[in-house]
């Protein structure tokens, strides 16, 4: 979904085949989120509690950013993560419908469609305590995709749209290495929405090996380490240049706000670095590229 497609993402690179071994530390400690939020009521339905918010510990790349130990990232309070395929049945609608909030290539409803072509709903929303950040391996040189992680104070232009139950195990699978929340995005106007919608943020390597692979070392070989893939979530790659450049357009057709938003708001993984500032040094000559023949409709914007 947010991440590049399989064909980018996962195809093979060269270099030895030899398996590693993948470490993992214990799990955190969640702790019950206060007040009764639009979040805090799924939690309660499916009988788990968001981690507590961890701030930023100083200098101008934390932002007040919750950045666990190591780099990996934690849920802010209030928000409630979602473990299993069952969690997602709170959020669903009267008549089986889920919301789905997009932040990078899914701000085009084509892109949004080519993924999930029976969605229905497709709108403009904002986001409050994420930052988009480029800090998210896949193999293809310019290697960095893009997720999003607390950020204290921070506001977000998304998209959010919904889909039917029958395709929740389909996307969990799709977007198997990220850390799924409960978020309560608000209409542009401010005023929150009503039902709660799925965020894929950022995980950390430790809890994605423990979690998702349930702490196998084989089924992470088989999903990244197999493509000499051995840390997922990083902060020394650069952004994927067709990915980046769909996502800027994405965003340019929504509207002005959300072109300045996604510029200005979104980083590169040194966490410093805005995507604006990016493209005008480093990343220079990005938006005058075409995207490869096989990638033109679908990265077009």
């Amino acid at each position: 979904m947010e991440g590049l497609s399989y064909p980018l993402r996962l195809s093979a690179i060269g270099g030895s085949r030899r398996r590693p071994s993948y470490q993992y530390s214990p799990p955190f400690v969640s702790r019950d989120a206060g007040g009764v939020t639009a979040a805090s009521k799924v939690a309660a339905a499916i009988g788990v509690r968001g981690p507590s918010f961890c701030r930023g510990r100083g200098g101008p790349a934390s932002r007040g950013c919750s950045m666990a130990e190591g780099g990996g990232a934690e849920a802010p309070c209030g928000l409630t993560e979602l473990s299993d395929e069952s969690d997602f049945d709170a959020l669903l609608s009267f008549d089986g419908y889920i919301s789905i909030c997009g932040f990078g290539s899914l701000l085009s409803e084509k892109s949004a469609r080519s993924t999930f072509p029976e969605l229905r709903n497709f709108r403009v929303a904002q986001l409050r305590g994420f930052r988009r950040v480029f800090a998210h391996t896949a193999p293809t040189g310019e290697i960095s995709s893009l997720s999003v992680e607390p950020c204290e104070g921070e506001i977000l232009v998304v998209t959010v749209f919904e889909i039917y139950k029958t395709e929740i195990p389909s996307f969990i699978e799709r977007e198997h290495e990220f850390r799924f929340l409960a978020v309560v995005p608000e209409e542009p106007n401010g005023s929150p929405f009503v039902r709660s919608a799925v965020l894929c943020a950022r995980y950390s390597d430790d809890e994605y090996l423990r979690v998702r692979c349930k702490g196998s070392q084989e089924i992470y070989f088989q999903r990244y380490g197999r493509h000499n893939i051995h840390k997922i979530w990083r902060d020394d790659i650069l952004p994927c240049r067709v990915y980046l450049r769909h996502c800027v357009l994405a965003a340019k057709n929504l509207g002005q706000e959300a072109y300045d938003n996604f510029l200005d708001h979104t980083f590169i993984a040194d966490r410093e670095t805005s995507i604006r500032q990016y493209l005008s040094s480093t990343g220079s000559g990005i938006m005058q590229e075409e995207p490869p023949e096989a990638l033109r409709s679908r990265y077009g914007g």
